[in-house]
């Protein structure tokens, strides 16, 4: 990586960049998505926001920060395909057997353990989302994050104790 440990705002170097890394983040996505066209589009898009943001980017940590942003992509993406399912879902069925009250209750609690996820620091939704929905192990997220698994279980201890104060056992 030493060649471009310069400025990745440069062109020689983000093109260094890219090919080093491209073909290991689009394995990642389609790892993810199990969708080539997909997989095409967010890498783009991954490099897009690499570019955008250049100035702000340590070049020594540009893998680990480029696969953050493949991963927050895809899960945005998954969040995503979830509300419109669930806008089809909810369309088709218009009759269920939930007395409406229940509905009501399931609602909010959705709505309030969407806003909590939402509003726990960057880091820690990160850790909560890669164990809790994509079912990573520890050790896992360390090696896709660049960090310690130490590092892993403390932001994910920090976002449990955030979940159970706003909206009890997670």
């Amino acid at each position: 990586m030493s060649r471009h440990n310069h400025n990745i705002c440069d062109s020689n170097s983000f093109e260094a960049i890219y090919n080093t890394y491209a073909k290991e983040i689009r394995r990642f996505l389609f790892y993810k998505t199990q969708d080539i066209d997909k997989s095409e589009d967010i890498l783009q898009d991954v490099f897009i926001k690499l570019w955008e943001n250049c100035n702000k980017v340590d070049s020594n940590k540009v893998k680990s920060y480029i696969y953050s942003i493949a991963n927050n992509m895809f899960l945005n993406d998954i969040k995503h395909q979830k509300v419109v399912q669930n806008h089809r879902k909810h369309n088709e069925n218009k009759s269920t057997n939930e007395s409406p009250e229940f509905i009501m209750l399931e609602k909010e609690f959705m709505e309030k353990l969407e806003s909590t996820i939402d509003n726990l620091p960057e880091k820690q939704r990160e850790v909560f989302l890669m164990n809790r929905i994509e079912k990573k192990k520890y050790k896992e997220i360390a090696l896709l994050l660049d960090i310690s698994v130490k590092a892993v279980e403390k932001r994910m201890h920090q976002a449990l104790v955030v979940m159970r104060k706003e909206i009890g056992d997670v």
